[in-house]
């Protein structure tokens, strides 16, 4: 989604690899301007919950740190890795703690091209073998509970292929490139129809999104840009139906008639402040899923150090 992005806002402002900001016509290019060895330092934290007539359940709170470093600088590409350590979750359901903090200590090594638009996860058969080890584990301390180990394949599914990983195991690295690449005006709005991953497993879905520069801070060398993704609700619909009718096959329990299953609506901001350099210096995105009157948000902040 992000590589097609970059292409359509390319075509409208071409890509330089020189000066992020221009006050004389209000723009800025989003480009990365890293070098060997550069490190910074990030927090992370990631919310869950759900609200229903104005009342907030399930809440789920986790915060770890990320060490970013840049490993290799090439004349078209940068390569990066990502290092997590120092977990804290904060949640009722054991599972869960287990599940979160099983990444401790794991290094995600990307590439980007020269203006740091993210290309690939190469360490992805690592990554795998790592996660595989820990759901095993995972497997015997939780066997005394009913269908878990079903539950932990699905989980080893998202880490199975270089492709899944990409697309569900690394949300925080792909927020973070978000917007590079591309050259945004102050006032100009950009509009596009993209293909999101679909997490249940089936075909991208469709959506609508929206790109604005928000402001510009030439002092302080730093602007913001938002950017509004609206899912097709028929298709996450049906999506959802099909999840259900696999759970259900697998947990053994009553599956719901189609007609029965509400529209179920997705909707996702994301807000970026960026420094010249083309380093994050805040992030946050935030997404909504309703169905049935009940909202699910899920929030992630990335916060320089």
């Amino acid at each position: 989604m992000r590589k097609i992005l970059f292409i359509v806002l390319a075509f409208f402002w071409g890509i330089e690899t020189f000066g992020q900001i221009d006050m004389t016509d209000s723009t800025v290019k989003v480009v990365s301007y890293w070098g060997l060895n550069e490190k910074q330092s990030y927090i992370v934290t990631e919310e869950k919950y759900k609200v229903k007539d104005n009342d907030t359940t399930s809440r789920e709170f986790s915060k770890y740190s990320v060490d970013i470093t840049v490993v290799d600088s090439t004349a078209n590409s940068y390569i990066v890795d990502w290092f997590y350590k120092d977990y804290e979750i904060k949640t009722d359901n054991e599972l869960v703690k287990k599940v979160m903090s099983i990444a401790e200590d794991m290094t995600v090594k990307i590439k980007t091209d020269e203006l740091g638009v993210f290309q690939e996860v190469i360490n992805w058969k690592e990554i795998r073998d790592y996660m595989l080890k820990a759901t095993k584990v995972l497997i015997k301390e939780t066997q005394n509970i009913p269908n878990m180990d079903k539950f932990i394949k699905q989980i080893e599914g998202v880490y199975g292929t270089k492709a899944s990983i990409e697309a569900a195991a690394i949300k925080e690295i792909q927020q973070f490139h978000t917007f590079h690449g591309a050259s945004y005006k102050l006032g100009q709005d950009y509009f596009a129809d993209m293909k999101l991953a679909n997490l249940y497993g089936g075909e991208p879905f469709d959506a609508k999104v929206a790109v604005w520069l928000d402001e510009i801070n030439p002092v302080d060398n730093n602007y913001v840009i938002r950017m509004e993704q609206t899912v097709d609700s028929i298709q996450l619909t049906n999506a959802t139906f099909e999840y259900l009718s696999k759970m259900s096959e697998t947990l053994k329990i009553p599956l719901p008639k189609k007609e029965e299953i509400p529209t179920v609506k997705n909707t996702i901001w994301t807000a970026s402040r960026i420094h010249g350099t083309g380093w994050v210096i805040f992030s946050v995105e935030t997404k909504e899923t309703e169905s049935d009157g009940i909202m699910g948000v899920e929030e992630r902040k990335i916060e320089i150090q």
